[in-house]
């Protein structure tokens, strides 16, 4: 074992990867909320919303959300993936939903940037 008490098998493992992958999509959604309150504050005012408007129509405001909506999706696919392996007890199956998961989120993300342009 290493320092850290984990070897490299234990990292390459898909639950750790899947874990790991859903922790980095939950801190991704958390630095993005206050960003977010504070674009919609500044919004509220009637003289900036026509500005705010505009300024969500360039191209990588729009690769942005279609980010975040990608990270939400691999959030809530990995804790329902979580649910199942604590409540359901698919630890064979791991490897299927895991896949499973990662192809839901992929495929809403695709899917909001196909619709934002």
């Amino acid at each position: 074992m290493s320092v850290s008490g984990l070897t490299r098998a234990s990292r390459a493992h898909p639950g750790f990867v899947a874990a790991f992958i859903h922790r980095l999509s939950g801190l991704a959604l958390a630095l993005f909320l206050p960003m977010h309150f504070l674009a919609l504050g500044l919004a509220l005012e009637a003289g900036s919303f026509a500005g705010f408007i505009d300024w969500t129509n360039q191209p990588w405001v729009k690769i942005s959300e279609s980010l975040l909506v990608t990270a939400l999706a691999v959030h809530f696919a990995g804790g329902l993936r979580l649910l199942c392996i604590e409540f359901l007890g698919l630890t064979r199956a791991q490897g299927l939903w895991i896949s499973l998961v990662l192809a839901f989120a992929s495929g809403v993300g695709v899917l909001f940037l196909l619709r934002a342009f």
